[in-house]
């Protein structure tokens, strides 16, 4: 077993984990985050993204040891109180999701794609958007809702 510590939104925790454990088992089983969802566990679908020191990762291949010391922000950290967060915001206003299986990695790789957009002063329109979202499958929805929320978003935080 081995002692892990770290930032979960905002709020400093440990726990002991084996060594294989990974940090979205540890998310959900040891702090009871269960917005991170697991889907392929191949780190194909994108349901288990979350942010990792301010960038989006796959927590179904990233091990919980790895993660010591790390700061870790998943869909539950997102909104500031009752307030969502402008891409929450968008999601619920543009209609995208349906099941909502996929919708927080699709929330927390939307919001990873618009701040690394923003710092670099391009802008994203529909094509960049949807080569962005290639790592996060929706069976439901088609994407065109989930790509006007993106697009929603992006100039609610420009």
């Amino acid at each position: 077993m081995t002692t892990v510590s770290m930032t979960v939104n905002g709020k400093k925790v440990s726990g002991e984990v084996e060594d294989r454990t990974l940090l979205v088992q540890f998310l959900r089983e040891n702090l009871n985050l269960t917005g991170t969802h697991v889907g392929c566990d191949t780190s194909q679908c994108g349901a288990c993204v979350v942010h990792v020191d301010g960038k989006a990762i796959k927590s179904c291949t990233t091990l919980a040891a790895q993660m010591d010391g790390a700061s870790v922000t998943t869909i539950e950290g997102l909104a500031n109180g009752g307030d969502l967060h402008p891409v929450q915001a968008a999601f619920r206003e543009h209609h995208g999701l349906q099941c909502g299986y996929c919708t927080p990695g699709m929330i927390m790789t939307a919001v990873d794609m618009i701040e690394r957009h923003k710092e670099d002063g391009t802008t994203l329109d529909e094509k960049t958007i949807r080569a962005e979202l290639e790592g996060n499958i929706c069976r439901c929805t088609g994407y065109h809702n989930i790509v006007r929320a993106i697009e929603a978003a992006a100039a609610a935080m420009a």
